[in-house]
């Protein structure tokens, strides 16, 4: 659709360690990744992902624990 238009992508800096910065960047030059920033991102996204995920096992979890004790 030619109305279609997505939204710029916003984005932000941190700052890291400059050791770090160059440990990483070594690390990724074999890899498809086209910057530090890229390698990043993706990590933080996997990351938050992992995290998520555990909660909600937690929760369930806990969910199952409460139903077996006849709570749920």
């Amino acid at each position: 659709m030619a109305g279609n238009k997505s939204a710029p992508r916003k984005y932000t800096t941190i700052t890291i360690p400059q050791p770090l910065f160059n440990k990483i960047k070594k690390k990724i030059e074999p890899t498809g990744f086209s910057s530090v920033s890229d390698y990043v991102t993706y990590v933080l996204r996997e990351t938050m992902a992992e995290l998520d995920s555990s909660k909600k096992g937690e929760k369930g979890s806990v969910i199952e624990k409460l139903k077996a004790l006849g709570y749920a």
